[in-house]
């Protein structure tokens, strides 16, 4: 059975843990690239890896490489000072992607 993961602030994880996913709170860029990479070693293990916006950055090379693989999925989620909106950029981008289109309309913004 494929597994859920979440990385991110202690603060921002362990509300999934009453939601029956995996949590790993990592307080430092390292902790999160050392944390990714061990949920990594065999991608067949988790279908969906979350992580925190702020960690995003450091571990952009690394989740590049599951990009195009159906697992892991990898969802960036706000965390604990809110969204930097890294989310909804990502998603948009995986959308165009998948549909081969920049024409989208924008989520939330309908009049």
């Amino acid at each position: 059975m494929l597994k859920i993961a979440v990385i991110g602030h202690r603060e921002t994880v362990m509300g999934f843990k009453a939601l029956g996913l995996e949590v790993f709170p990592a307080e430092t860029n390292e902790q999160a690239l050392e944390v990714f990479a061990k949920l990594t070693e065999n991608p067949e293990e988790y279908a969906i890896i979350y992580i925190e916006e702020s960690y995003a950055g450091v571990l952009t090379p690394e989740t590049d490489k599951y990009k195009d693989s159906p697992v892991p999925a990898i969802i960036l989620i706000p965390g604990r000072d809110g969204s930097l909106g890294l989310g909804r950029t990502a998603l948009r981008s995986a959308v165009e992607r998948a549909v081969g289109s920049a024409a989208i309309l924008e989520v939330g913004n309908e009049r």
